[in-house]
């Protein structure tokens, strides 16, 4: 279940990218067999529009005109995201409880990231801060899921 709480974290500061992390484990058959991951997570049409979404958002993450993490499309979007990332990389019979797991975490750490950036932002400007933020949650998703190899 931590698996579930991590992965929910990451989903805090970029809504896709834990997302496209767990979909391409999926595909390429990396998840534990019993997972409560959705079988269409780990289809490669799924996995390449999770990439492409992800890539868009920390491209798009770096404009002024970006909407705050913590708008409720933010929200809701870090909702679902934590939600099926944390259910995939739960048990199956645990899904539902990893699912509220990432999904909290999501929640959580979407408002902790948001003051993070903020002073960040106001520091090292919109671009750094934003950069440095990617590279974290990045490698956040990727440790999360690579240490299920």
């Amino acid at each position: 279940m931590l698996r579930s709480i991590l992965i929910g974290l990451s989903a805090g500061a970029r809504a896709i990218t834990p997302l496209a992390a767990v979909s391409e484990a999926a595909r390429e058959g990396q998840l534990p067999r019993d997972n409560g991951a959705p079988s269409w997570l780990g289809h490669p049409l799924f996995a390449a529009g999770a990439m492409a979404l992800a890539a868009g958002e920390l491209w798009g993450d770096k404009l002024t005109s970006a909407p705050d993490r913590i708008v409720p499309a933010g929200i809701l979007a870090r909702l679902v995201s934590g939600g099926l990332a944390g259910a995939a990389l739960s048990p199956r019979r645990q899904r539902y409880l990893g699912a509220a797991l990432g999904a909290g975490a999501a929640v959580a750490a979407a408002y902790v990231t948001f003051h993070a950036r903020m002073r960040a932002l106001r520091r090292f400007g919109q671009t750094p801060s934003g950069l440095v933020e990617d590279a974290l949650t990045v490698g956040a998703a990727q440790l999360v899921t690579r240490a299920l190899r």
